[in-house]
């Protein structure tokens, strides 16, 4: 069988199973559909949380950015897994103790008015907006890659994937797919890095060999060789202000995203909500501590089979001819000396998509086509999970926190899913468009995602749980300025990819890009929403009770508290 029939098998077999377990556990209520009735098990929360947290962005670009950026690259690393911890001990369990459906919901009641509630519901829809178009980038790569169509089709079938999905199960359905699709993103990733480790360095775990082999160093020398920065050479591609902005944003911005967030409301407990981040962070790790290693293979495989090889031998090459017919290896024999110079700068005839650089690794490796095509189904595995939770995520964002809690109070079970279904589907259809047409690698374009949590919802969850002096003025002045300030700099610097101009409108702001400019919004966050709580009335003393008691150490499972429902 060719790579492409084995690999369709693999993932009609694993759709089958997500299929399979999406209507085991297909739901009839609002519960089931936003909060999985509450009842997930711990470790399969763990790997639920893990799933969705190791999204295309992880698994497809992750790596990708790594090989291209090299020692710059690390952010996303330093970003993401610190920002988890972050959130796992300083928010998920005091946020599980308000017993509340979504962060919306915990705005909302905490600050006592539906203002607030509806300005965190917007920014909840913005953040996962975001966030959503990378991951429909990600499918639709994979599957114009192994169906050998246009981008633009990869794109419409995943997003009728995602779509079937979310619409079957709810949070519930979600939940239990992606505790399965975790072991079939791991295994898909740990794999091919186990097989290219042996086959370049002779050790078979990948951490060891990149840290205890020389393989970092020839791959130094051979891009300087050819004209390229040194691989480990810092601040080549981001300034030291980037590289610490951009870290903070995703630290920062972990602890605000919502479809996150929302994990810890799935369980039965506050000490369940623990254990499921501890599990998470272990599961997290498995991957995050290979990623390096798998970019820096990738690069130097890339580069051994390509640099300096006469083009058209390299075009008969098999992979290359079909990832050519994507679109997403181009080359362009400038000086037409039947060349290819793989370099930097005006000279480079290579222009290669990072997002393609996990998926193609094991075909330059020559690695077997089974292996090809497990990551072909990691890869989606990877992109479904988190798409599907952040569909979730936006619907009950609409359905429950704008149109239920706000508009109708007495909508029924069957009107809130139905407004929560046509959400889901007007969703798709823009982060659909925003797949074909990103402004930037899928890590780049979650990066974004991650500086808007950063600015909206993060300083005001942070303040409502630890000052009893934050009142719903502040919450939502803080929340208004931190995600306007951001939206705002994040289209005038990707104005030429969002809006096609003439180049961008802003080329930075004080030195800082748009991955990073989240911070900026975090800062104008926390001063707003400090300085109006302090110059308006003070919350209601018995919020300022519950307060409290959400943050007594003594407090378990049996007392969990909900906050009030008042406006």
């Amino acid at each position: 069988m060719s790579v492409e029939a084995i690999t369709i098998t693999m993932v009609i077999i694993t759709f089958g199973i997500y299929t399979g377990i999406g209507w085991w556990s297909r739901v009839r209520d609002t519960s089931g559909f936003y909060v999985a009735g509450q009842n997930v098990p711990t470790v399969a929360n763990g790997a639920a949380i893990a799933a969705d947290w190791m999204s295309a962005a992880s698994f497809i670009s992750m790596a990708g950015l790594v090989a291209f950026l090299g020692f710059d690259g690390t952010i996303y690393l330093m970003g993401w897994t610190g920002g988890y911890v972050l959130l796992a001990l300083l928010l998920a369990p005091y946020l599980r103790k308000f017993g509340k459906f979504t962060v919306p919901d915990f705005i909302g009641d905490r600050f006592y008015s539906s203002h607030a509630r509806a300005v965190a519901a917007i920014a909840t829809i913005f953040i996962s907006l975001t966030y959503i178009s990378g991951q429909m980038r990600g499918v639709g790569i994979v599957f114009s890659r192994y169906l050998q169509v246009d981008i633009i089709v990869g794109v419409l079938i995943g997003m009728a994937i995602v779509g079937f999905f979310a619409l079957l199960g709810g949070m519930k359905g979600v939940t239990w797919t992606q505790a399965i699709q975790y072991f079939v993103i791991i295994i898909a990733f740990i794999i091919p890095a186990v097989a290219i480790s042996l086959q370049l360095t002779g050790n078979p775990v990948p951490q060891l060999a990149l840290t205890t082999s020389d393989i970092v160093d020839r791959l130094g020398q051979i891009q300087v060789d050819l004209g390229m920065t040194e691989y480990m050479a810092p601040f080549t591609d981001l300034s030291m202000l980037n590289v610490f902005m951009i870290t903070l944003a995703l630290m920062a911005g972990t602890a605000g995203l919502p479809h996150v967030i929302v994990r810890f409301y799935t369980v039965k407990s506050v000490r369940a909500a623990r254990w499921s981040a501890v599990w998470a962070i272990l599961f997290i790790a498995l991957l995050y501590l290979t990623a390096p290693a798998v970019g820096a293979f990738a690069k130097y495989n890339l580069i051994q089979t390509i640099a300096d090889k006469p083009l058209e031998e390299v075009q008969e090459i098999g992979w290359v001819n079909k990832w050519e017919t994507t679109g997403l290896l181009q080359f362009d024999d400038k000086n037409d000396d039947g060349v290819i110079n793989f370099s930097e700068g005006e000279g480079n005839e290579v222009a290669i998509d990072g997002d393609i650089i996990v998926l193609s690794t094991p075909e330059v490796a020559n690695l077997a086509p089974f292996i090809i095509a497990l990551v072909a189904a990691g890869g989606l595995a990877a992109a479904l999970s988190t798409a599907s939770g952040l569909l979730i995520t936006m619907t009950s964002a609409v359905s429950h926190d704008i149109y239920y809690r706000i508009f109708n109070k007495q909508a029924t079970e069957r009107q809130r899913l139905r407004v929560g279904r046509i959400t889901l589907l007007v969703a798709l259809l823009i982060a659909a468009y925003v797949g074909v047409k990103p402004p930037g690698f899928a890590g780049e374009v979650v990066a974004l995602a991650f500086g808007l949590g950063a600015a909206s919802l993060f300083p005001v969850i942070l303040l409502g749980i630890f000052d009893k002096r934050m009142n719903k003025e502040g919450a939502i002045a803080g929340i208004l300025t931190g995600l306007i300030f951001t939206l705002v700099i994040i289209a005038l610097i990707l104005s030429e990819s969002i809006f096609g101009t003439d180049g961008p409108i802003l080329e930075n702001f004080l030195g800082i890009n748009a991955q990073g400019i989240g911070v900026v919004g975090m800062l104008l966050n926390f001063i707003v929403s400090f300085v109006v709580s302090r110059n308006t009335e003070a919350p209601p003393l018995h919020i300022q009770q519950l307060i409290e008691k959400v943050r007594a150490p003594e407090m378990d499972e049996d007392n969990e508290v909900a906050a009030s429902e008042e406006d």
